[in-house]
């Protein structure tokens, strides 16, 4: 009995779904800009801003768009956890703000 050679099968084409989520990834780093000030709200929508646009690099023509929300998350990210961190601190010395009058 002869065996047939084995012959890879072919990589499944691309959907379009790298550019579905290149787009997603700037919406939500232009969104998170505006939302890290909510820790709750802002940290979540970076990681996911962050993973859909890392995801959304695999089509080349949709890299700039991927890099500049990947960006645009990682700042946000950076500014929730900031905000985060002075809140925890504040809560925890009782210290309040205020602004001068």
């Amino acid at each position: 009995m002869e065996s047939q050679p084995v012959t890879p099968s072919p990589a499944p084409a691309s959907g379009g779904n790298e550019r579905i989520m290149s787009i997603a990834s700037l919406v939500l780093g232009v969104i998170n800009l505006c939302a890290w000030f909510i820790p709750l709200c802002g940290v979540p929508l970076a990681i996911i801003g962050i993973v859909l646009g890392a995801l959304g690099m695999k089509d080349p023509s949709q890299k700039t768009l991927a890099v500049i929300g990947i960006a645009l998350s990682a700042l946000g990210l950076i500014a929730a956890c900031i905000n985060g961190a002075v809140g925890a601190y504040m809560g925890y010395t009782g210290e309040t703000f205020q602004f001068a009058p």
